[in-house]
């Protein structure tokens, strides 16, 4: 599966409605969900924090996803996760409701200035509590708005992007070493998969990482592509092969909890489950 940059098509007049599933697992193995998910609508008046699956119109509204992935002994994994998507509703609402007001602000400087802020709020909270020390977390943040995904990418959670006309895409870039081989071919999956050191990661909020640099990128959005967020205990039992095509087969609400992402969880989980599985997947539609 290619690696490709951001598709820079230019985006469908709109993408009206936008539609979701979330869910998580802790594992087989784990005894902390240290994973998060976040789903949120912000409009020029409030922001409003939305359920794990649903239906949302563009129109007036902006909406953002999240999944965090966090790390450190004990609980503090779970807490520097929590603190990643709670800063998304402190830090982001005036460049969303800008968004929503239609005032041109420059996506890419908002959402590389919230994970530099939250990188600083979790290494604060790992230098004043010493049952925090080393605490860090991956974030992958989606910002849908009429015709657009912007999106910012700390770790190795991931992005993936099922254009309704094309091949899936992993839009992130694990930042790890062994993410870098891929990415570069020097290795396939199967090597990324086995390699020892693709745990390791390079950057990461908090974690003790002195400087960070987040990926941003833009995406045009048309009616019919769809969006994976996941934290990498889903691909750790699930191919990419098998991601796509649960993709573009499955229903987002099929009727049961969570959907499509309930079910990617479940396959995932059953496959490996040595960590917390997280799943959010959205998809652009018409009205």
């Amino acid at each position: 599966m290619p690696h490709d940059e951001p598709s820079q098509r230019p985006p469908a007049a709109k993408a009206p409605v936008i539609r979701w599933a979330g869910t998580t697992n802790t594992g087989r193995f784990r005894k902390n969900n240290e994973d998060a998910f976040l789903a949120l609508a912000f409009d020029a008046r409030e922001v409003r924090y939305l359920g794990k699956t649903g239906t949302i119109s563009l129109d007036g509204n902006d909406t953002v996803f999240a999944v965090s992935d966090g790390m450190g002994g004990a609980k503090a994994g779970e807490f520097a996760s929590r603190i990643a998507v709670d800063q998304i509703t402190r830090l982001l609402p005036r460049g969303f409701r800008l968004g929503a007001m239609g005032v041109e602000s420059d996506r890419a400087e908002l959402l590389a200035d919230l994970f530099h802020n939250i990188h600083a709020a979790v290494q604060e909270y790992g230098r004043c509590y010493e049952e925090c020390e080393g605490m860090g977390a991956t974030l992958t943040l989606c910002w849908f708005s009429p015709g657009w995904l912007a999106f910012s990418h700390l770790g190795d959670s991931r992005l993936y992007f099922l254009p309704r006309d094309g091949d899936l895409r992993q839009l992130s870039h694990d930042h790890t070493h062994v993410g870098w081989l891929r990415r570069s071919g020097r290795i396939n999956e199967r090597e990324e998969r086995t390699h020892p050191a693709r745990n390791s990661l390079q950057m990461a909020l908090g974690a003790g990482h002195q400087i960070i640099d987040p990926q941003v990128g833009t995406v045009g959005l048309e009616p019919g592509d769809r969006f994976l967020l996941c934290s990498d205990g889903l691909n750790d039992g699930m191919w990419d092969r098998r991601i796509g095509e649960m993709l573009r087969e499955g229903e987002i609400e099929d009727g049961t909890p969570g959907g499509l992402a309930a079910a990617m969880v479940k396959e995932s989980v059953a496959e490996s489950g040595r960590d917390n599985t997280t799943a959010l997947v959205i998809e652009a539609g018409e009205s």
